[in-house]
């Protein structure tokens, strides 16, 4: 059964405020991203953005976690592609040598991240999708046999995530550090 066409609009509208969150927060910082500027890039009056969600931040929000489970979830199908825990690492370290740094996904987590230290719900949120990359991750590593595997798919991850926040100061950090230095972990 389709929808209305009504409610299909108002899907279409929802969606169009959710990409221009994820376009904005990188592009101009989460604080600076107001009811007004949201509404234009997304091509609808201020009073939408209310309409559509209880508040501004509750859309960032929403915006920002939903890109962040897609990043989340990029890297799994990888895993079926490879054998080893050293070859999952190379496969988590090739998942993230397209983003430089200061690209807009990564402007989008660190913004994210520093956020989060001063809101409990999007806090909760990345928690959520952080938990469940280590719990997936890590029982992958524990079916072959790594030690401590949701504690080494953690420190996987916030591994990577440092090497992205360097790459954001200078090119030089970061980009090259060589797989076998994580490799370590799960050997």
């Amino acid at each position: 059964m389709a929808g209305s066409p009504a409610a299909e609009r108002g899907q279409a509208v929802r969606r169009r405020l959710l990409e221009a969150a994820v376009a904005l927060v990188p592009e101009l910082g989460w604080s600076a991203v107001s009811t007004r500027i949201l509404a234009d890039r997304a091509g609808v009056t201020p009073s939408v953005v209310h309409y559509h969600f209880p508040s501004l931040q509750a859309l960032l929000i929403e915006a920002v976690l939903g890109a962040m489970r897609e990043v989340a979830v990029a890297f799994e199908p990888a895993l079926e592609t490879v054998g080893t825990p050293a070859g999952a690492v190379d496969a988590l370290l090739a998942s993230v040598g397209e983003y430089s740094g200061t690209d807009p996904m990564s402007l989008l987590f660190a913004e994210a991240y520093l956020t989060a230290t001063r809101d409990d719900t999007l806090r909760e949120g990345i928690r959520e999708i952080l938990a469940g990359m280590r719990t997936r991750f890590g029982g992958w590593l524990a079916e072959r046999g790594v030690a401590e595997a949701e504690d080494t798919a953690a420190v996987l991850f916030a591994a990577v995530d440092g090497l992205l926040l360097h790459r954001a100061l200078g090119p030089e950090l970061g980009r090259d550090i060589s797989p076998s230095v994580l490799r370590r972990l799960v050997g």
